[in-house]
């Protein structure tokens, strides 16, 4: 029995342009319905990796390394029977927890359970180099293509036994090959590094604080992956020719620039990968520049295809969308921009005036701070995301909201700065016609 779920996409823009105008803006809506879900029969083939930082610093306080091994085990008891999966221990090495010999094991009674009682042995002592972790990672996933491919990195502290110039060219070597969802315990660790991590493997970072926080969190993360059903999923944009694309990005749930990772397939066809999929909707913002044409004619800007790669290369699209642009004198058409690409446009700036605005209170520029933080409230109070602006009024006083009239908090939480880092990129879904 199939669980693949169905797949829609629609197309939200304003097509029209005025005379001599070249940029065309749009947000595609994907949406899956219908997957079986994680125990479902006939579920897509898995594989899962649970990266644990095992580091010294894992020690202090001694709760992070024994809520990580509780936490570890409530993933492994999410894991559906069949699939396959490892664990890892991380320090200035990778090694491996479960099974010992290498490999990856087959989910069921006996291999939890043998699995568990690997990780409540776990001692913390060393440093960190998270490239070799995923590079271990990496081994262990190969010969697995025909598997949804996942992990989930935990640490509490800085890169520091490894080179940022070794973890890119991991983090390059890896990309396309699996999904690492990234969390952060404590508030030792550096909120860009661990991004970066996760933008490049397509994946997901959040902090916990506390770590009795992360048992849920890693049983959450792990059923969500269960629950995906189709594995290489890919966005492929048709542009006409003399085209460029500006920037193909993903604005929902979390902002994400896809733009660089372009596979072309043809002068006029790009691939933009977007990894597993179950049931879910997100949303893409795509900006293409074309040449402007005569006041009334009408061009097709692009085609925007989602397609599903099997493991030997072929293709299935699965859902289709069309981004137009016409061309008018009536500025009334041409200067309206949709309300869908105005909220998600706002998202982005709010994302970026957040990490810009708590770069430079840390750096002790507080005018540069106030202000980006003030526009920050601004965005999040018209877009209604009370999310973050429940997080950026842990950082700043809000005297106006809809002017973003703030002042800096004098005291702050380190716990409290890092979070609202960590989830500025998370958006706000829009409600559409």
């Amino acid at each position: 029995m199939s669980t693949s779920p169905e797949f829609r996409v629609d197309v939200y823009q304003n097509e029209y342009l005025p005379v001599g105008g070249r940029e065309v803006n749009a947000i595609v809506t994907v949406a899956a319905t219908g997957s079986g879900g994680a125990q479902a029969q006939g579920a897509a083939p898995a594989a899962e990796v649970i990266i644990v930082d095992c580091s010294g610093s894992m020690n202090y306080p001694p709760t992070k390394l024994r809520e990580a091994k509780r936490a570890t085990a409530a993933a492994i008891d999410t894991l559906r029977d069949g699939v396959r999966f490892a664990v890892i221990a991380g320090t200035e090495r990778a090694g491996m927890v479960y099974p010992r010999e290498g490999g990856l094991a087959v989910a069921d009674a006996r291999t939890r359970q043998r699995a568990k009682s690997s990780v409540a042995q776990l001692v913390a002592d060393g440093g960190t180099a998270i490239g070799r972790w995923l590079s271990l990672a990496d081994e262990l996933f190969r010969g697995q293509d025909d598997a949804i491919r996942h992990a989930i990195l935990l640490t509490d502290g800085r890169n520091e036994h490894e080179s940022p110039a070794a973890l890119e060219q991991t983090l390059a070597a890896c990309h396309g090959r699996f999904v690492v969802d990234c969390r952060g315990v404590g508030t030792d660790w550096v909120v860009d590094e661990l991004r970066k991590v996760a933008n490049a493997m397509l994946g997901t970072v959040d902090i916990v604080a506390d770590p009795v926080g992360l048992e849920a969190d890693f049983q959450a993360m792990t059923a969500t992956a269960m629950g995906k059903s189709v594995g290489d999923v890919r966005l492929r944009l048709w542009t006409p020719q003399g085209a460029t694309i500006r920037f193909v990005k993903q604005a929902e749930p979390t902002v994400l620039d896809l733009t660089g990772r372009r596979i072309a397939t043809s002068a006029q066809v790009g691939d933009y990968p977007t990894g597993a999929w179950g049931t879910e909707s997100r949303d893409y913002h795509v900006c293409v520049e074309v040449n402007p044409a005569k006041v009334g004619d009408v061009m097709l800007a692009g085609r925007v295809s989602l397609v599903s790669v099997s493991p030997d290369g072929r293709d299935e699209v699965l859902g289709q969308g069309l981004v137009k642009a016409t061309w008018t004198e009536d500025t009334a058409r041409s200067t309206k921009i949709h309300p869908v690409v105005a909220h998600y446009t706002g998202q982005a700036e709010l994302a970026e005036a957040i990490q810009e605005g708590l770069e430079a209170r840390r750096v002790g520029d507080l005018d540069t701070a106030t202000a980006k933080l003030g526009r920050a409230v601004a965005l999040a109070a018209r877009s209604g995301n009370t999310d973050t602006a429940t997080l950026l009024a842990k950082v700043v006083d809000v005297d106006d909201p809809v002017t973003g009239r703030v002042r800096l908090k004098t005291k702050v939480s380190q716990a409290d700065a890092m979070t609202l880092d960590t989830r500025s990129t998370k958006t706000s879904r829009v409600r559409k016609s």
